[in-house]
C-alpha cells in the first residue's frame, strides 16, 4: 500500500521559514518522481515543485528563488524547505508521487496519482 504522510506545517511569520516533510512507503522510491501541491481555501490546486526520479527539479514561478525541494531515498522522504515566506504561501500542502514518466517535470495535478493528506502551512503578516 503506498502511503504518503506529511509534516512541518504550522504558523510562522512573514519572512519566515519552514519545512516540510513528507514520509513515504510501499513503492520503489527511486523510481517515482514526487511533487509538492498547495491549495489555499476557496481556490484551485496549484503546483509548487517537482523532483524527478533522477533528481532534476522544476519550480512554480511563484516559488522559485524561495522554495527548495529535495529527497533523501534512504529515508524515502521528500521535503520542501519554505523560505521568505509571505501570506500568499498560505495553504494546505500536499505531497504526490507517480511512477509513470519517472523523468518528466510537469506539475499539473492531473499528473500524479497518489496524495498525501496535507499539511496546513500558515503564514501572517
Amino acid at each position: 500500500e503506498v502511503r504518503l504522510v506529511e509534516s512541518g506545517g504550522g504558523s510562522v511569520q512573514s519572512g519566515g521559514s519552514l519545512r516540510l516533510s513528507c514520509l513515504t512507503s510501499g513503492f520503489t522510491y527511486s523510481s517515482y518522481r514526487l511533487a509538492w501541491f498547495r491549495q489555499a481555501p476557496g481556490k484551485e490546486r496549484e503546483g509548487v515543485a517537482i523532483i524527478n526520479a533522477i533528481g532534476q527539479t522544476n519550480y512554480a514561478n511563484y516559488v522559485k528563488g524561495r522554495f527548495t525541494i529535495s529527497k533523501d531515498n534512504a529515508k524515502m522522504t521528500l521535503y520542501l524547505q519554505m523560505n521568505s515566506v509571505s501570506p500568499d504561501d498560505t495553504a494546505m500542502y500536499y505531497c504526490a508521487a507517480d511512477v509513470r514518466a519517472p523523468g518528466a517535470l510537469g506539475l499539473g495535478a492531473d499528473l500524479y496519482f497518489y496524495w498525501g493528506q496535507g499539511t496546513q502551512v500558515t503564514v501572517s503578516s
